[in-house]
């Protein structure tokens, strides 16, 4: 089955920290590793990495620079010992024991270029389940460039991918996830999305991401059209900037229209009517539409 290696990026865990990492270690039928990078942390959370790593359980650094969540998994990915297989960790979740046997089982038969995510079991503080997601998405290229939906805490992907994201340092980097699974989808990988859960997805006060209302969400529909970051954008631009040479023709067809509509308005429109861009998401779409008509994407 391979080696595999297990990436986290830690940041005053210390709450929930051993709970996730014995459910790391505890998984069935893999040999693994754990790197971890901390990210300045002030808590316990070191004390806890001393204790597990004096078990030789795990291997930790720290260069004491507070890079945020995703350039520190993009330095894990980058720094990470060779091994056939890679996948991502948070901290405060718990994974099933199956969790990373399923995701290899799906993906180490198939291309060198592949990539497992799935969706993630919500639960509370106490692990107590809450209500999942129901949406299938359409997995297109097209959809990758304009909803965020895979999280990187399901991720696992094979060394050839992990060579591939590495060769460049993106310079604008929202998250790290979305960005890998713009590349997968781009150079055309072998993408597996499982609609089964294997891990449990912990909402506390700390976490955010995941835990909103009604009302929630929408505030964060509207950040995101008046964004004026222009994430969607700025990714692409990338993408088309240092992948092109992977990037399979249909795909990079798509990536210069979206490129180009930046400045000319006959292909903003035609951007804003193509159906490559359609996502199960329908208000996200309507969104996503509005705001390339509105050169704000």
């Amino acid at each position: 089955m391979g080696t595999i290696c297990i990436l986290m990026s830690t940041y005053n865990g210390e709450r929930f920290l051993r709970e996730q990492l014995d459910s790391i270690l505890f998984q069935k039928n893999v040999e693994l590793q754990v790197v971890i990078r901390d990210d300045g942390s002030t808590d316990s959370t070191v004390d806890i990495l001393n204790e597990y790593q004096d078990r030789n359980l795990i291997r930790w650094y720290t260069d004491d620079i507070n890079l945020g969540p995703a350039r520190s998994f993009m330095q894990l990915l980058t720094n990470a010992p060779e091994c056939d297989f890679y996948a991502f960790a948070d901290q405060d979740d718990y994974w099933q024991n199956d969790k990373i046997v399923t995701a290899i089982k799906n993906i180490e038969k198939k291309n060198e270029l592949s990539l497992y995510a799935s969706i993630v079991q919500p639960v509370n503080e106490k692990l107590q389940p809450l209500e999942k997601m129901h949406m299938h998405y359409l997995q297109t290229f097209g959809e990758s460039l304009v909803h965020r939906y895979v999280s990187g805490c399901t991720m696992v992907f094979t060394k050839k991918m992990r060579d591939i994201i590495t060769r460049y340092n993106p310079q604008f980097l929202p998250m790290h996830d979305v960005w890998i699974y713009n590349i997968a989808q781009a150079i055309g990988a072998d993408i597996y999305f499982d609609y089964t859960p294997h891990i449990l997805y912990r909402l506390h006060g700390n976490n955010v991401i995941g835990k909103s209302s009604f009302v929630d969400e929408w505030k964060r529909r509207y950040i995101r059209f008046t964004n004026k970051q222009q994430i969607r954008y700025r990714i692409a631009k990338q993408l088309l900037d240092n992948y092109s040479d992977l990037i399979t023709e249909e795909n990079l067809n798509l990536l210069r229209l979206f490129v180009a509509g930046k400045t000319n308005l006959k292909k903003r429109i035609i951007l804003a009517m193509d159906k490559r861009l359609k996502c199960a998401d329908t208000k996200t779409y309507r969104l996503f539409q509005l705001s390339v008509l509105l050169n704000m994407y």
